[in-house]
């Protein structure tokens, strides 16, 4: 059985630490899952880290279903949310609805994240009356980036902290079962924490909200064009894959690569016959 979304509300109420990390292929997804992550982002993030585009807004729905359905095929108790992208929930509740569904009928996702508070409050609650759970995300929204002028720290004046706390209230009575923090100083993520009955998960919002999530590039290093603030590396996978590329190629240079171990034999009879013809 999957985590679902009363668990993860339970966990708030429990005081329990939330955690959750991003995941963009099967195999990746699988070794998330086997760590005892319960819930995992398929983010537009991977428009940057896995794609190489600057921002996430050239991810569309194809590619967003493409790999929830592979995170989805290498998982089975981890509760899947899938990052609705640019555009795909503005224009209207019908819209939000159609490509909703098809994160949770076709690609098998148990979830959807939108960005925004007040302005799409109304798709939350038409998607949540429907049957599809919600997440949040305030702060940076990174598919507004140009509007924002850049991937930079919000909510710093008291007209914009205050907007967000109200934002984050009107999700949580649209539905929302929780809410994406990101980008915002940590005290008022504190202040929104307490507030609101439903988690928030942070990302570069301190360490007073009810749980965190980290794009999984950033943690493992294998993603070399920045690292955020907010991120710490456990590991650095990017020196490893180098030596490792490295190390093979010098071994098929110099002949050392493949052996014998490496290959497959054939019967000795048979090659005996091919070698007499």
């Amino acid at each position: 059985m999957r985590v679902t979304i009363n668990q993860i509300k339970e966990m708030k109420q429990k005081g329990e630490k939330i955690v959750m990390l991003t995941s963009y292929d099967y195999s990746t997804a699988k070794l998330v899952e086997n760590a005892g992550i319960p819930m995992i982002l398929v983010g537009d993030s991977l428009g940057m880290v896995v794609l190489g585009y600057e921002t996430p807004i050239p991810v569309d729905m194809d590619v967003m279903i493409h790999h929830t359905k592979a995170v989805v095929r290498g998982t089975s108790k981890s509760l899947i949310v899938g990052d609705m992208p640019f555009m795909t929930y503005h224009v209207s509740v019908e819209d939000a609805m159609r490509n909703a569904a098809r994160f949770i009928q076709e690609a098998g996702a148990q979830a959807v994240k939108l960005e925004g508070g007040i302005t799409v409050a109304d798709k939350v609650k038409r998607l949540v009356d429907c049957g599809i759970p919600v997440m949040g995300h305030l702060g940076l929204t990174p598919q507004s980036v140009h509007q924002l002028g850049g991937l930079k720290v919000q909510a710093k004046s008291l007209e914009a902290a205050s907007r967000l706390i109200e934002d984050a209230l009107v999700l949580e009575q649209a539905g929302a079962f929780a809410v994406v923090l990101e980008a915002i100083p940590y005290k008022l993520a504190a202040i929104v924490t307490k507030k609101i009955n439903i988690p928030t998960i942070g990302i570069g919002a301190g360490p007073y909200c009810d749980g965190q999530v980290q794009i999984i590039n950033d943690i493992l290093g294998s993603f070399t064009d920045f690292v955020p603030k907010h991120a710490k590396q456990y590991a650095r996978l990017a020196d490893i894959m180098s030596n490792a590329v490295t190390e093979y190629y010098n071994e098929v240079k110099s002949g050392k690569f493949p052996t014998e171990k490496h290959s497959f034999i054939i019967d000795e009879t048979v090659l005996t016959e091919l070698e007499a013809k």
